[in-house]
């Protein structure tokens, strides 16, 4: 069979939902996979940490230059964590034969801190299981990449047993430094385990690394190594595991935690999530403080703008403000609104931009009439109640209009008096 034949198929043997944006060279491979087609290459990426979160493993497929759209979530859900594993599939057009240009995916294993794996026509489906165990493993995304050579050959068909492992979030007791500095010690434990896996050939003729981030051997091994594109390996031979040094920082060590201002206008709303043991993932943003005591609503948080689609696939709430629903999230909200998704989209309307300066924003509403918001006053205990409720049987948005406090300043409280 050929190399799309036998991925698609390993897709399906490891993964419980695909989405994609097709484009060449794995547009073929996407429609083989069944995966589904969503509005940009980042809502995917949510889609797929949504389900995550609710247990499920999800496999997106983009092109080389779609991985760029994912960089956000990609690079935040490895601090932030997940629990079912997640892979990018990732289609390298190396000679730009449909592209404008040419770029090589494995670089992002560095930025994220990702594992990157890269079969061969042999390994295809040994290659898809080990992402996901690796995903799961170290919570945090894993890449495949693969090139339209390994796609058009004729290759073996895949026996790769599924083996489902459990990642974890991140510790909510952490502060973000801390799960940022908890991530750096999986990263290395991730060098280890490259090191160390079965996976790689590098001994003998032909020398071929199936793990080609982080490096799988020493430097003197990897300087032959046969490579698709740039020589990432060769460059990257004398990189080195992160050393973290002392303890991941914690809210009880640092002795304190920020959350929202003593007179924000949105403590009714986040008070009857939590009465109501409400879980949603949360927006970057002041939506972020609701992460922290005294509400601790969000079980988390993959980027601005990140929280509807993978609310979406996960909780089924979503709190975002304006801004992020603008920056990033609105194309979420049509992707969600179009499938008819059970989302409950919260949207903390206060006209600005709240962590980074106070900036003005645009009237959300201007953007959103399509989806027949709800809308509440901050202070509409009443209507609050009415419309913060989960949702079922398809996508609801209550966006609730509060103004800023004059000077208003996120209350740092100190963790003894939580």
């Amino acid at each position: 069979m050929k190399g799309t034949e036998a991925l698609a198929l390993a897709i399906l043997r490891s993964a419980d939902r695909c989405y994609t944006v097709p484009g060449y060279p794995v547009s073929g491979l996407a429609a083989r996979a069944g995966a589904v087609i969503t509005v940009n290459e980042k809502v995917a990426l949510e889609y797929a940490l949504g389900d995550s979160l609710s247990g499920r493993r999800a496999a997106v497929v983009v092109k080389h230059v779609g991985l760029n759209a994912c960089a956000d979530p990609l690079v935040h859900a490895t601090a932030q964590g997940l629990r079912a594993g997640v892979v990018v599939v990732v289609g390298d057009d190396v000679c730009a034969v449909a592209s404008d240009v040419v770029q090589d995916s494995r670089y992002y294993g560095e930025v994220a801190r990702v594992p990157v794996l890269e079969p061969d026509g042999e390994t295809l489906g040994t290659a898809v299981e080990a992402a996901f165990e690796a995903s799961e493993t170290f919570s945090r995304v894993a890449i495949v990449r693969v090139t339209p050579d390994l796609l058009d050959a004729d290759v073996p068909s895949p026996s790769s047993p599924r083996s489902d492992l459990e990642g974890s979030l991140a510790d909510p007791g952490l502060t973000m430094a801390g799960r940022a500095a908890a991530a750096e010690r999986r990263t290395a434990a991730m060098f280890a385990w490259s090191r160390s896996s079965p996976l790689n050939r590098l001994s003998g003729g032909e020398r071929r690394a199936l793990i080609v981030y982080p490096p799988p051997a020493d430097p003197d091994a990897l300087a032959p190594t046969r490579e698709v594109g740039r020589p990432f390996l060769r460059e990257h031979r004398l990189l080195t595991h992160p050393d973290p040094a002392g303890e991941p920082e914690r809210f009880s060590s640092r002795g304190y935690c920020r959350t929202f201002c003593r007179d924000c206008p949105f403590h009714p709303a986040l008070a009857i999530l939590s009465e109501r043991g409400m879980r949603a993932v949360c927006d970057a943003g002041c939506a972020i403080l609701a992460m922290n005591p005294p509400y601790r609503v969000g079980i988390a948080t993959y980027g601005l703008g990140s929280s509807v689609a993978v609310a979406a696939t996960g909780t089924g709430v979503a709190l975002t403000g304006d801004y992020a629903l603008l920056h990033s999230g609105l194309n979420a909200l049509i992707d969600v609104y179009e499938r008819r998704l059970p989302l409950l989209c919260i949207v903390l309307a206060n006209n600005r931009m709240g962590m980074t300066g106070g900036h003005p924003v645009p009237d959300i509403l201007r953007y959103i009439a399509w989806a027949n918001p709800v809308v509440c006053g901050a202070d509409d205990n009443a209507a609050l109640r009415r419309a913060l409720a989960p949702r079922e049987g398809g996508p609801r948005t209550v966006v609730i209009e509060g103004a800023c406090p004059e000077g208003g300043r996120h209350v740092t409280v100190a963790y003894r008096d939580l």
